[in-house]
Order: structure tokens, then sequence, then C-alpha cells
């Protein structure tokens, strides 16, 4: 079964891409499509912006699609100063994953030096069958101002966040601690909510 995961972001394709194909369901992206809609994300939420984006692509091809966006939380922030959806978009300009880790340990500075943070998840999945939600966050972490010398492409602030348990930054985790962190990242619960969403279509 062919599944469209919309958005242009390798790192969240690469994420669930063959834990699905194990399951029967090719991901197609943005990219195969060779196409991109101009859409407002204009939802308060994360899940919310999931909706919105698959709704409109599902709209237009027919395929069963998948949206997803999360939301940063910073402890430290007042309410009007939090990122929320808008993680990537700082005074109206979509940063660059460079942009985005000077911006945030600039942040982080004029701040304290240390932020806590948690990532808040949401996942919308529309077929012909209707629609449906999952949302999860991760554990709290921290973001510290001076970024690691790695990068993740996509996920530029993994560069700067620090797994308590490990005191680490999340690009440095050795692949035992990257597998023991994954438990705790809903991917089997991600996956399995997408199969039975689609398997419904």
């Amino acid at each position: 079964m062919k599944v469209l995961f919309a958005t242009t972001n390798q790192a969240k394709i690469l994420k669930y891409k063959e834990a699905l194909e194990k399951e029967g369901i090719e991901l197609l992206t943005l990219q195969d499509l060779d196409f991109k809609l101009d859409i407002d994300e204009n939802g308060k939420d994360a899940l919310e912006n999931a909706y919105i984006k698959a709704k409109a692509y599902y709209e237009v091809t027919g395929l069963p699609t998948i949206g997803m966006d999360n939301t940063l939380f910073i402890e430290e922030l007042a309410m009007d100063k939090q990122p929320g959806t808008y993680v990537r978009r700082v005074n109206g300009k979509e940063l660059t994953d460079d942009e985005m880790i000077l911006y945030y340990s600039n942040l982080v500075k004029e701040n304290g030096g240390r932020l806590t943070a948690k990532w808040i998840y949401g996942m919308v999945v529309c077929t012909k069958k209707g629609i449906h939600e999952f949302s999860w966050y991760k554990d709290k972490f921290y973001f510290v101002s001076s970024p690691s010398s790695i990068r993740n492409p996509g996920y530029p602030l993994d560069s700067l966040s620090i797994l308590p348990e490990y005191n680490k930054y999340f690009v440095e985790l050795n692949e035992e601690e990257k597998m023991a962190y994954k438990k705790k990242d809903n991917i089997d619960e991600v996956i399995s909510f997408i199969v039975k969403s689609v398997s419904e279509n």
C-alpha cells in the first residue's frame, strides 16, 4: 500500500520508512510526487497543524496521507515567548538548520545558560474512511548554549539538547544509548497507529 507522508523533512521520513516497509507500506514523500502545496500551518498546536497538512494533501492526491508536526515547550519561558509550533519559523522567517542552532543557543545564553524543554508531537492520518489522530511527548531534556560539533540533518536542535540520564548531547549518544532512548520515543506506538489507520482505508 502506498501512503504519503506530507513532509520534506528527510529525518522524519527515515525515522519511520523502514519499519513501515516491514508492514507492507510504501512511504511516499513530497519529493516523490514532485510538488508541494502552499499551506498555511496556522493551527494552535501540533495536532491541528498535522491535520491541516494531511487533509490538504489527501484532498489533492487521494492517497492515505500522514501529517505530522511538533511543538516545543520550554519551562523557563513565559507563554507568550514559547516557540510552540513555530520552532523553525522565527519572526516570519523559515530558519535553516545552522540558523536554528545559532538562534536557540543565543536564546539559552539570554536565559541563564540552560533551559528545560520537552517536545510534544501530533500526527494525523487522512483516509477515505476518515481522520485518525495521535499525540505523544518526549521526556524533559535540557538546551545548552554551546552546540555539539555533530549534526543531525533535519533535527538541528539535537546538537543543543542534553539527555539528563546520560548527560550527553542527543547527537553524541552511542548505539546502545540510542536504542534505549528510542524505546521512550513511542516509535512502536506510532507505527502501530499508522498501520491501523491505513488498514481501515
